[in-house]
């Protein structure tokens, strides 16, 4: 039975009666765990299995955050890292008898009339769910995957908690308000919604397992939609077993299952728009003949097209270190504020891309360069994009788990490898002549619309309605680039118009050679001006 399920997105207005119940709470487990102690420095942490104990007492929200730490070896002693791995799906379990509930209640049956098996004890117990094998009635091995109990009531309230921290810490320090931490909380907000709705994840499979369906090294178990809803969801048994476990006894082993995870993440972002969100050792699973298998997409991001293009062109400044392309195909992805310092913005980039030519190239995180990319966005009044927060987070956590298991192997020669072989793809002359079409419908849409905005500015200007023009600055930017643009094409029609008139024209020698020069001159100024739509998108700032 599917029941309408609540949303929890972040809010900055949040009051302390509502905040307080749950500060409470984590008060009293922090002084329980000697946790205050670690104020005065590290000498006085608490011991690594006293953490794990405080992550795993304070729920959910809390769980999530010590999975990214255990993983961030760079940030933690190894002894706290180790211990805070076991979050990922060693957590406590949930008794049979709540399981048979839950699945019950969802899918309106007695458990026993679904399945023919169902083992009591789970292969894993994760922060959404556990997972159980069970068998269906027609002899097929499946995963079921149940949900606890009372997530989005506990998740609402981790998130008026932090909202409340987060509006108090602005306060106190107004720093504070130019790292967007509102933004931060509801994008994680976002996450937790998507990661508890189970008919979302089995759209997200059935989605990855079509855009992969021809990659030879990877494979995705299906759903048994019968046996699903939106708190169970049952997929095909995967035979494998965690990519950190096989690594151990087969090392040799990592440097092709790198190379493959590289590639799937590169290949499902820039050819599918969709990437797998939470790419950390639980989720990833080495199968008996070599292939990779990959499991639990309930948190999974999806890019349009201008953020594609524009996240290439990001990608690839960043390793050859072109600031000021950087900056432009940053500020091309995000929305910009009418406050933005471009000028301050572009020496903040080129600081972060000078830490990253300092730094050994195979030691370079391309998660960190756009995390510290999103830095300087916030302080110079760039609002990063959701996607693009959840993208940088993916690949932090990537680049983690293959250093963990191959620290010698080299991450960006993979990573660049795949990067040019995608550049290239991207602007082939194929794609670049289906962009041409859409560049005349732009033009012609530009002809159509430019004189009624422009009666409209005028008329706003005349009658000294300047000062409520929302966005004034950033309608002038766009305008100014698109009559650029129409200009350019223009000229450029112009261009083959006189030079196919000079081929056909009687006269040989210097006229025909003139005639094919601007001809080709015309087409090659299409080309520039279809990437550079390409680049922005119709109509973007």
């Amino acid at each position: 039975m599917n029941s309408p399920r609540p949303e929890f997105i972040g809010s900055k207005k949040v009051s302390l009666l509502r905040a307080a119940p749950r500060l409470l709470q984590i008060l009293r487990v922090l002084v329980r765990h000697r946790f205050l102690g670690a104020l005065l420095g590290r000498h006085h942490w608490p011991a690594p299995q006293e953490v794990r104990e405080t992550f795993e007492e304070l729920g959910l929200f809390f769980l999530k955050f010590g999975q990214v730490l255990a993983i961030r070896r760079d940030l933690l002693p190894a002894a706290y890292a180790n211990e805070l791995a076991l979050l990922h799906d060693q957590l406590p379990v949930m008794a049979i008898g709540a399981v048979r509930s839950a699945v019950e209640d969802e899918l309106g049956k007695p458990l026993s009339q679904v399945f023919a098996s169902f083992d009591e004890v789970p292969l894993g117990a994760a922060t959404i769910a556990q997972v159980h094998k069970a068998s269906l009635h027609d002899g097929r091995q499946v995963a079921v995957k149940v949900q606890r109990p009372g997530l989005p009531a506990l998740i609402a309230e981790d998130i008026a908690a932090l909202n409340y921290l987060v509006s108090l810490g602005e306060k106190l320090f107004p720093g504070l308000r130019a790292l967007d931490l509102h933004v931060v909380v509801r994008e994680f907000a976002i996450s937790l919604n998507r990661e508890t709705d189970f008919n979302r994840e089995a759209c997200s499979v059935v989605l990855f397992r079509t855009a992969m369906a021809d990659f030879p090294d990877l494979w995705i178990p299906d759903v048994v939609v019968e046996c699903s809803g939106a708190t169970v969801l049952t997929l095909e048994f995967s035979p494998g077993e965690r990519v950190d476990v096989y690594v151990k006894r087969y090392p040799e082993a990592m440097t092709r299952s790198a190379n493959i995870l590289v590639r799937l993440m590169l290949q499902t972002i820039f050819e599918e728009g969709l990437f797998h969100a939470d790419p950390h050792p639980g989720n990833v699973f080495v199968l008996p003949d070599g292939r990779l298998s990959l499991l639990d997409f309930g948190n999974t991001g999806e890019l349009d097209e201008p953020m594609r293009e524009s996240l290439i062109l990001l990608l690839g400044a960043v390793v050859s270190g072109d600031a000021r392309a950087a900056t432009e195909a940053y500020l091309e992805m995000a929305s910009v504020s009418e406050n933005i310092n471009q000028v301050t913005l572009l020496e903040d980039i080129k600081v972060v891309l000078y830490e990253i030519r300092r730094t050994n190239l195979k030691n370079v995180s391309v998660g960190n360069a756009f995390e510290a990319l999103m830095r300087a966005g916030s302080r110079n009044g760039v609002h990063n994009p959701g996607e693009f927060v959840l993208l940088s987070r993916a690949f932090v956590i990537l680049e983690s788990m293959i250093r963990q298991l191959a620290p010698e192997h080299n991450y960006m020669d993979s990573f660049r490898e795949q990067i040019l072989r995608l550049s290239v793809l991207h602007f082939s002359p194929e794609r670049v002549k289906k962009k041409t079409g859409k560049l005349v419908q732009d033009i012609e849409r530009l002809i159509m619309d430019a004189p009624g905005d422009t009666r409209r500015v005028l008329k706003r200007i005349a009658e000294g309605d300047l000062g409520r023009l929302p966005g004034l600055e950033a309608l002038g930017w766009r305008f100014s680039r698109n009559l650029q643009r129409l200009t350019s094409a223009i000229s450029c029609a112009a261009l083959v118009i006189s030079g196919s008139m000079l081929l056909i024209t009687p006269m040989d020698g210097w006229h025909h050679n003139l005639g094919e020069v601007m001809i080709i001159s015309g087409i090659v100024g299409m080309v520039v001006i279809a990437i550079g739509v390409m680049r922005h998108g119709p109509g973007q700032h």
